[in-house]
Parts: structure tokens; sequence; C-alpha cells
């Protein structure tokens, strides 16, 4: 397929569209502009907040249509589920179309997988559909804000106050530019409590933190979102780590008193120079991993959590990291989890699984997919715990 008016007119009508359209209007808004440029069937799959099936974006007046009858993929195990794994557009042949599946991707942020029915498949049909994958991976993560559709269709079961107070909370669970990625994975994604993470992007610094409040209640919820939120307005303001943490400690005294506390992990990097500072307060140090292998941090003085009062700051820890030195923070519902014959998970075996699956060349928050599934698995797919892991990978200067 040449690049012709019909593509011109295709991305420039969603364009316009888009405007007014909702997520529920996108499936057939998409569609039909894509028909009348030679992309037959368009489908639109997004994934649970488990990442454990792919679920159909679908307009009312498809029900009952043959072709949108599968409504429910797992990804473990389809095609479509691979190239939602590996990125990748993946294609089976049919009777006289060629079927196509496209990963939906903004920026580093998996979304899920688009279906394209296509006459060829040359290299310039290709570039057509990946094109329109992209145009709509930008359009269903600026529409699903406002949808509460979309949220019951990215969940498998109900979610509690506290989960949906702390993923409301919480930034995208992937990020990437050309200097550093940032993943991140939260279970269980929907009892969740008083663990939470947060990043954020300022001029060269890339900030990174997770925290984990005392509890598994609503109340872990409102000190998680407490300390997030003082963690943002204390960065914003240009305060440095030391000051953040004594920031945090006094929003929780005076909101909470003493009664509830928060560990907390904050970091700054330098994407330009690949400096690396960070503060622990009572939490588990980060861990980093170069060339396939634990390459251990400078010991660090911690502080004590944050909420107690007890005066005890945190020490400024700082290190030089090379291109693709990766970080892992995680909250302790991460390593001590315990399979029901009393196990525990362990940090060797969750870096080893972190090693051996990255040398398997996966885009990182399929690494970490795979890892939570491993966890819920070793646990016999209850936790006693929320865990958290918040992956960061400086790319270089």
């Amino acid at each position: 397929m040449a690049v012709n008016d019909e593509l011109v007119e295709m991305f420039a009508g969603l364009l316009e569209d888009s405007h007014l359209t909702t997520i529920e209007q996108l499936p057939a808004t998409v569609r039909g502009r894509a028909e009348r440029a030679g992309l037959h069937h368009v489908a639109i799959y997004v994934a649970d907040l488990q990442q454990d099936v792919l679920r159909l974006l679908l307009h009312d007046k498809d029900r009952g249509d043959p072709e949108y009858e599968e409504t429910e993929l797992p990804i473990n195990g389809t095609l479509a589920g691979r190239s939602f794994e590996t990125l990748t557009p993946l294609s089976e042949t049919g009777p006289g179309l060629d079927r196509w599946w496209l990963p939906l991707q903004d920026g580093a942020e998996r979304l899920g997988t688009l279906r394209v029915d296509a006459e060829e498949s040359g290299d310039d049909t290709l570039r057509a559909m990946r094109a329109l994958a992209v145009m709509v991976a930008m359009l269903v993560v600026v529409k699903r804000e406002y949808s509460d559709s979309f949220a019951r269709l990215c969940r498998t079961r109900p979610m509690s106050v506290a989960a949906e107070l702390q993923w409301n909370l919480m930034p995208p669970s992937e990020f990437a530019n050309n200097q550093v990625t940032i993943s991140a994975v939260l279970e269980p994604a929907y009892e969740v409590g008083g663990d939470a993470f947060d990043y954020g992007i300022d001029g060269d610094v890339a900030h990174v933190a997770v925290f984990d409040a005392m509890g598994h209640d609503v109340t872990a919820g409102l000190a998680a979102n407490l300390a997030v939120a003082a963690y943002r307005k204390s960065r914003r303001e240009g305060a440095t780590l030391l000051e953040t943490g004594a920031a945090i400690e006094a929003t929780l005294v005076e909101h909470l008193g003493t009664v509830r506390y928060v560990t907390a992990l904050m970091a700054d990097l330098n994407m330009r120079t690949g400096q690396l500072t960070w503060v622990s307060h009572g939490h588990h140090p980060p861990v980093r991993i170069r060339g396939g292998r634990l390459v251990d941090l400078p010991d660090c003085l911690p502080g004590s959590p944050l909420g107690v009062d007890l005066g005890l700051g945190a020490a400024l820890c700082e290190e030089q990291l090379r291109p693709g030195d990766r970080l892992v923070l995680f909250t302790d519902g991460i390593t001590e989890t315990h399979d029901p014959g009393g196990d525990e998970f362990g940090l060797d075996r969750f870096v080893n699984f972190i090693v051996r699956h990255n040398a398997e060349g996966l885009p990182v928050p399929e690494t970490l997919r795979r890892l939570i599934h491993n966890i819920l698995s070793h646990h016999g797919d209850t936790l006693q715990d929320d865990a958290t892991v918040l992956f960061m990978e400086w790319l270089g200067p």
C-alpha cells in the first residue's frame, strides 16, 4: 500500500474526530476511518490491571457481530498476547486477508494490542498499521481518564476502596525517554493498601520513590497518599532529598499523629551524568544490576520511618552509575512473601529472576509482569503484604 490520499484522510480524520469522541465511541470511529484506507476489521484490545488478559474495547452496535465475538484473549499463549509481550507486530494468514496484531504502546506504557486485517502486507502497509497503532494508543491514553466504563473493562474483579485510592494516586506504570526507562508493578492490585510508587522528570533529573505505609487498610492508603503528595510538593519546590524527607515527616505527624508510619526510599538520577543520590527512611536499600549481575551499592545509614517523629534523619547516599546500570527499588512484600510451606521468596531469588529474564531480551515491563506473576504463584496467588517493584535503567547521557 503506497502512501496515498486515503491514508492522509484516515489520520487527518481521526485527529479531527478525536476532539469530541469518547472512549466508548473510539472503536467505531477508528474502524470507520481505517476501512476507507484499506485496513479492515480493526479491533482495540486493552490489557487488564494485572496484565493477564486482553479485553476488547467494544462499541454497543458491534455486539453480536462474529468479527468481534472474541471479547477476551489470554496474554499467555496467544499471538495477540505475544505481540503485547514482545512489542512486536505479528501476523497470521487468513482467507483473503492477513490478520495483524500490533502493540498499543504510549511511550513505554503497554496498553494492549490492535487487530487489523489487510489485503496485502508490504512495508508500506505495515508502516501505516504501525502509525495507526501509535495514534490509537495516544487516543486511548487521552480518553481513558474520563471513562468509568474503561476502568471497568480493565478490571477482572471488584476493587477495594483502599486500592481505588492508591491507583488514582500513582503515575502510569511505565515511562521512557532517550536516557532512562522506568517501570513499576504493584500487587495485590485489587486489595493494595499502603504501598505506592512515584516518579517525575525535571530537566536532567529523574525522581523515583517507593513508599510502604504501615497496615493494609484505608488508613494505610491515606498515609501513603499523604506521603506521596508531600513528596511531590517538596520536590516540585526544589527541595533536596533530605529536606523532602523532613517535609513528609511533618505532614504525616500533622495529619495522622504518630500512630502510623511510612517507610520510604527516594532517589534522584542525573540523566546527563549518571550521578545517583538516594535516601532511605526505614526502607530496604536499592539493588543495582550491571552486566547481568548484582553489583552492590555503598552502605548508607538509613533514617527512621517517616511519621514516628524520632528526629533520626537519613544520610544522603551517592554513587556514579554506568550506562546500562539498572536500579531496582522494592518493598518487603516482594522478598519476604512466603509460599504455603513457609519458604521465603527472598532477595537472591528476586534478583536472579530479574537477571535471567533480562538476559532473554524482553522489555523491562514484561520482565516485571512475569516477576509479579511468579511471586503470586509462589504464594498461592494470595499475598499477605503489598508488593511493589520500581525498575529504572540509565541508558546513558
